[in-house]
């Protein structure tokens, strides 16, 4: 099973982080029945060269049985410009069983370009993000409301030394069973490559509580293999427990 792009989406889960002081977030997956993994993401104000950043730190890791079969211990971090929202620097350390990857990236947005420590100089399309960073600038610069009418939004990624086109689109309201009760849901979808992983591009679905949190609070993969469920277990603001059935 390729669990590294299973991470690599979870993470794009993570849509709603708004930037508070130190904001927690801490997520269960499950293969069916069984727990398989935990995913966690801080987001704190920090500065870098003196620069005041929005610091995101996630990191993917398996749990139980799974990890015994394929051990996945995934760190992504991303510092964002507070004013554009736009990534300033992102570090990306992969341990998958035996492989090893580890790069910074460094943009420059006035030039279109960017520096890799992997790779070196590349150019890239205007407000290019990283794999962190676009989920915050599609929220912060309204392009939710762009989601919700019927718009399929389009960002410019930079992503292990690939260039590509993040796509998402709304494709309406549920009400599920939650942690903390019945939660009326926004659903969006991102696109991805059909057959890769999933058994259509629509195979991927994320529930966002459709109050002023707007938590993304499940998630749902339909992988060729079978499927894998995404659930928010804690999300607390600076310590303090926020998920409380309003």
């Amino acid at each position: 099973m390729r669990f590294k792009w299973i991470i690599w989406l979870f993470f794009a889960f993570l849509l709603s982080i708004q930037a508070q002081p130190l904001e927690e977030m801490e997520y269960t997956l499950r293969f069916g029945f069984i727990k398989g993994g935990k995913a966690t993401l801080v987001a704190q104000n920090e500065k870098i060269n003196r620069i005041q950043t929005i610091h995101y730190h996630m990191r993917g890791r398996t749990t139980g049985i799974v990890d015994k079969i394929y051990e996945v211990n995934d760190v992504y971090e991303s510092w964002v410009d507070p004013e554009t929202f736009l990534p300033i620097k992102s570090i990306r350390a992969v341990k998958e069983q035996n492989y090893r990857f580890y790069d910074e990236i460094i943009y420059d947005h006035i030039n279109d370009s960017l520096f890799s420590l992997k790779s070196g100089h590349h150019k890239v399309p205007d407000q290019v993000n990283d794999l962190i960073s676009v989920f915050f600038y599609i929220r912060q610069n309204h392009y939710f409301e762009s989601l919700l009418n019927g718009v399929v939004v389009q960002i410019p990624v930079y992503h292990g030394d690939e260039l590509f086109i993040m796509e998402l689109k709304y494709i309406g309201i549920e009400t599920i069973e939650t942690k903390i009760g019945l939660k009326e849901c926004y659903v969006v979808s991102p696109k991805v490559p059909r057959g890769k992983l999933f058994k259509t591009s629509d195979d991927l679905k994320i529930y966002i509580t459709k109050d002023t949190n707007r938590l993304p609070i499940y998630a749902e993969f339909g992988l060729l293999l079978g499927s894998l469920k995404c659930e928010l277990n804690s999300y607390k603001i600076n310590g303090i427990n926020q998920m409380t059935d309003q």
